[in-house]
């Protein structure tokens, strides 16, 4: 009877919404309680629809979490793009977005914190850490590292860097912000180092990618 009022349910939601919602429940459940405690009969009941939509949207829990690890790269080039034209920012703009990102929306690290439990570990190096967060880890940096060589591309004609390699230097990106966010948004950071990291990182890379230095205030 049970399984029944839930079927019931789901079809209040087109398949859009019900994709959303159970995105964002996963997304709940995953970041308090850990993707191994967390079934797929916790995330139906949390997003009000039947279990078997989750596995009809998805396939299954793993997948589930692979396509959070996209929507979140998907925000995450949302929030550095603004809305702007590619061919009017450079990592100055972008990084300094990622940074206040990072500092707002806490998924990424409650997902990585929550499956890691018990762990020193943060941020990237946590996820690498734990296979089931693979998923998500992957999934995001490949929205992400594409998003970054587009508008490298883009950057690479603004700024006549004709030696600019816009695959690997997007990589390389990824990697250096990457560990940059491990070190300013570890549990004993202040808003002091926060700042200092975000600092040295736009520095890092504006000048590994060959642009010209910023002019003085």
């Amino acid at each position: 009877m049970a399984t029944r009022v839930t079927e019931s349910r789901s079809r209040r939601y087109d398949p859009a919404e019900t994709r959303q919602r159970v995105l964002e429940a996963a997304n709940l459940l995953f970041s308090t309680q850990g993707f191994a405690k967390t079934g797929t009969a916790d995330i139906a009941r949390a997003a009000d629809v039947s279990e078997g939509s989750i596995f009809y949207h998805f396939g299954s829990k793993r997948s589930l979490l692979e396509e959070l690890g996209r929507m979140y790269g998907e925000r995450m080039c949302a929030a550095m793009e603004a809305g702007d034209r590619l061919e009017d920012l450079e990592p100055g703009i972008t990084i300094a977005r990622c940074f206040a990102y990072c500092a707002t929306q806490k998924s990424w690290e409650n997902i990585v914190n929550a499956n890691c439990a018990g762990s020193a570990s943060h941020g990237k190096m946590g996820l690498k850490s734990n296979p089931d967060a693979e998923p998500f880890y992957r999934a995001s940096h490949e929205v992400v590292s594409a998003w970054v060589e587009n508008q490298y591309r883009a950057m690479a004609k603004t700024f006549d860097l004709a030696d600019l390699d816009t695959k690997i230097a997007a990589e390389l990106t990824y990697a250096v912000v990457g560990a940059a966010l491990d070190i300013a948004f570890a549990p004993d950071a202040d808003e002091a180092l926060r700042q200092r990291v975000e600092a040295e990182t736009i520095r890092y890379v504006r000048t590994a990618c060959g642009l010209p230095h910023q002019p003085k205030a």
